[in-house]
């Protein structure tokens, strides 16, 4: 038989793979120094995605909305006091000592308008405050009560929070070193601002924040993460194989095949990104899961007091059992993984990239190394005999009850089959991150004071050079932005219109009754110049209109939302444009909206990668197996867990986020293993001893049952220890790879048996 011969081949090439395996795993782990880490948000978008190229052009017309910003919030919730005022006026300044900034927007420098005489004085809205008198305060405060250009933006309803925006325009040439600097700028700025103002409670949010914060949790996650994976899985070898030599070579296994998986990575040019960062985490899952059916057939194979020939003799006899099972496991684990590559977020691309070269080397490793070491090294035989025996009655009970054990599984994919649909696709971007972040918990004050991050953007073209003057053009944005404003979720609405209506009145002598939008074109025109000429440098009116002044732009700030609630806000939006300004069709843009599809679209695009591999994995086993029907049998126990997880996953969450979206190509390929490993001895049984299906079923339990156990736990608990990540889509892959993988074991033992015995007497 090959599997005999290979077996034999490669105990008798034990040394040369010894010495040369882990000079070939040093040579390619050098490759790790080429990694790049990728923290930007914009990692989640590829280049050929519309809503990432709807965004880069937004950016290319009016600039870059990269911020930091500042959150103060005063002790005694009053905004408009000397002390705070003060503070906001020194920290506005402070603020454009943050590297690559480009405007500072704040209370203090908002330039407010009025008309002296003829004369359009234009200037910083608070100067000098220390100095100032208590009716000069109260006068600030009343314009900027007024001011529907701060209320809702820059100051929260009830003035008692306020906020500084920095806006910077990143070189993105090196963003690893570009976003660290920033950020560390504004840390400085508010830890001296904190000593000089002790009465402020002063925190950080923005989308460079987030970023840092993205990159922050991802790089703590591999280090710690990884490091309480070896040890657990240390404990769990121990427990499980009672051999300290045998739980060291696999934790040799799983540490060259890790650094195989992330060097070849490196060579190839995959960044590294916070979902990435989860490859090593999983690697050595799946590494493990390879060795613990080799050792636990190796330990069950000795004859005591054999030495080193019976170690060889067991570990041939392990070999040839495994050799197929293992290879068959690993090639579509791998194949799985590689399906994520159809998806429309390059990093989970590349996280699959990743996992499957680490899968590669760990099958590699497991079948060449790990028998070549565990030869050398002291071992002794363990016949596990309450483990068989308890194996043994359980296998009798599964076909005592065959019949009713089918119809009671049949049924209860069913049921929960009709949770499925509970499960609402939702991603809220600015919760990635825990409660446990700094960020998290500062962005989530922001929201509750100000909307904070979630804005969508609304370019709107005239259609000709200096068509943003025209009195017909801006009545249709005022009437948009009026529209907008009117909407629940929207909090905020930043447009030109107000600007322009705010200098017709100051032009005619700061009468209210003009506090409308000018009735002629010149007038318009007239008005803009006069002020952008008045304008402090980085305080222009660039991220609202373009060059030739053809087109501008709104922007809604609006409250945290489902991914559906902010599709359904652009629905309505672009229904109204339809219906009342037919001219002005544009296309909600920006960070939010670049979320709320991407979900959707990963979903449609993973059908075709889950498609391929079902259909790819359905051909090997049905080669492998060399039987048609068993091959198709396999399907049921490997599709039904993921049926399974999502009906409990609509009862428990409900929710299915971006990375939610790959758990089934993921784990298709996972739980597999366990389906391929029970058929093989099922049909070695038949093949072979010629048993009948109940005698095949008790002699597969016999045989992998104990390892089934053994490599499911581990696996589960591989990946929940994912779920302590701060990183939302790696912690919630991990709940529910975890809860697929328990289902898996279920549909293993208790659906595929009874399904074999059925099919096998016809």
């Amino acid at each position: 038989m090959l599997e005999r011969r290979l077996s034999e081949w490669i105990i008798r090439r034990r040394w040369w793979f010894i010495v040369l395996l882990p000079v070939m795993v040093i040579t390619l782990a050098t490759g790790m120094m080429n990694l790049k880490f990728a923290g930007d948000y914009r990692v989640f978008f590829s280049k050929d995605n519309p809503q990432l190229q709807a965004f880069d052009r937004l950016e290319k017309t009016y600039s870059q909305d990269d911020n930091v910003i500042f959150l103060l919030a005063p002790q005694d919730g009053r905004v408009f006091s000397r002390e705070t005022l003060t503070a906001v006026e020194d920290l506005t300044k402070r603020a454009w000592q943050i590297p690559y900034s480009l405007r500072v927007d704040s209370l203090t420098n908002f330039q407010h308008t009025e008309a002296r005489g003829d004369e359009l004085i234009v200037r910083d809205l608070v100067r000098n405050v220390a100095h100032s008198s208590d009716a000069d305060i109260t006068r600030i405060r009343d314009i900027a009560l007024a001011e529907p250009l701060l209320m809702g933006k820059l100051i929260s309803e009830t003035a008692e929070i306020t906020i500084v925006t920095v806006t910077v325009q990143l070189p993105r040439i090196d963003e690893m070193q570009e976003v660290p600097e920033v950020v560390d700028a504004a840390d400085l700025i508010a830890k001296e601002m904190r000593a000089s103002y002790p009465h402020l409670d002063i925190r950080l949010t923005g989308m460079v924040v987030m970023t840092h914060a993205f990159s922050s949790v991802a790089m703590d996650d591999m280090g710690s993460l990884t490091l309480v994976s070896f040890g657990v899985m240390l404990v769990v070898l121990l427990l499980l194989l009672r051999s300290a030599w045998g739980a060291i070579a696999t934790l040799f296994v799983i540490l060259m095949s890790i650094l195989t998986g992330l060097g070849a990575g490196g060579y190839l040019a995959i960044p590294f990104t916070p979902s990435s960062a989860s490859a090593p985490l999983i690697i050595l899952t799946m590494a493990l899961a390879n060795s613990v059916h080799i050792l636990v057939i190796f330990y069950q194979g000795l004859v005591p007091s054999a030495g080193r020939a019976g170690r060889r003799t067991a570990m041939q006899e392990s070999l040839r059992i495994n050799l197929q099972p293992i290879f068959l496991t690993s090639l579509t684990t791998a194949i799985g993984f590689l399906s994520l590559n159809f998806s429309e977020v390059p990093p989970f691309r590349d996280m699959g990239n990743f996992v499957a070269i680490g899968i590669v080397a760990a099958f590699i490793l497991s079948i060449t190394f790990l028998p070549a070491l565990m030869i050398l090294l002291p071992a002794h035989g363990r016949r596990l005999h309450a483990e068989n025996e308890m194996m043994h009655h359980f296998a009798d009970l599964v076909i005592r009850n065959r019949h009713w054990l089918f119809r009671f599984m049949v049924g209860m994919v069913v049921v929960l089959a009709a949770f499925i649909p509970r499960n609402e696709l939702n991603d809220v971007f600015v919760r990635y991150l825990d409660e446990s972040v700094e960020f998290r918990r500062d962005t989530d004050l922001l929201n509750e004071h100000l909307g904070g991050l979630y804005r969508i953007d609304y370019p709107l073209d005239s259609g000709q050079s200096n068509g943003i003057h025209d009195p017909g053009f801006l009545r249709e944005v005022d009437a948009f932005a009026g529209w907008l404003r009117q909407q629940p979720e929207v909090t905020h609405v930043n447009t030109l219109t107000d600007t322009l209506k705010r200098l017709n009145e100051n032009l005619h002598g700061d009468n209210p009754e003009w506090h409308r939008l000018p009735d002629k074109r010149d007038m318009a025109a007239q008005y803009l110049l006069l002020y952008e000429m008045s304008l402090p440098y980085g305080l222009d009116l660039n991220n609202q209109i373009d060059v030739d002044k053809s087109a501008t732009r709104i922007s809604a700030i609006i409250r945290v939302l489902s991914t559906n609630d902010i599709l359904a806000l652009d629905r309505r939006a672009q229904a109204w444009l339809q219906k009342n300004a037919s001219g002005l069709q544009t296309e909600g843009t920006g960070p939010t909206m670049m979320f709320a599809h991407i979900g959707a679209r990963n979903i449609r695009a993973m059908i075709g990668g889950t498609t391929l591999a079902l259909v790819l994995i359905s051909l090997i086993l049905i080669l492998a197996l060399r039987s048609p029907k068993i091959g198709l049998i396999s399907m049921v126990p490997n599709l039904v867990p993921a049926i399974m997880a999502f009906g409990v996953w609509g009862i428990w969450v409900g929710e299915v986020g971006l990375a939610l979206s790959v758990v089934t190509s993921m784990t298709l390929g996972i739980v597999v293993d366990d389906t391929v490993h029970f058929l093989s001895k099922y049909l070695r049984a038949r093949r072979e001893r010629g048993d009948s299906p109940e005698a095949a079923v008790r002699y597969a339990f016999s045989r992998v049952g104990l390892p089934l156990i053994i490599t499911t736990l581990v696996l589960i608990a591989g990946f929940l220890i994912m779920t302590f990540s701060s990183f939302y889509p790696n912690s919630g892959m991990g709940m529910l790879t975890a809860i697929v993988l328990g289902m898996a074991l279920i549909a293993d033992f208790l659906l595929l048996p009874p399904l074999l015995m059925r099919l096998g007497r016809n």
